[in-house]
């Protein structure tokens, strides 16, 4: 894990930024000692977002389908 001063990281910040992303964690310490953990977020996805498919399927076949589903 790379540890960066407050001015390192100030200077470089696009660095600092990638760097986090590639690895997770980045600290930065201050004069005082004092040490801040940089860690980026994760994005939020929704449980929707599915990739699609092609299927030469009518909607009329699909509410066939699903009907058929529920009768079983």
């Amino acid at each position: 894990m790379q540890v960066y001063t407050y001015s390192e990281a100030r200077q470089k910040l696009a660095l600092v930024l990638e760097q986090a992303e590639n690895t997770g964690k980045v600290l930065i310490r201050r004069k005082d000692g004092r040490t801040f953990a940089l860690i980026p977020e994760k994005m939020a996805t929704s449980p929707l977002n599915v990739p699609t498919i092609k299927a030469n399927v009518t909607t009329e076949e699909i509410v066939d389908m699903i009907r058929d589903g529920r009768e079983r």
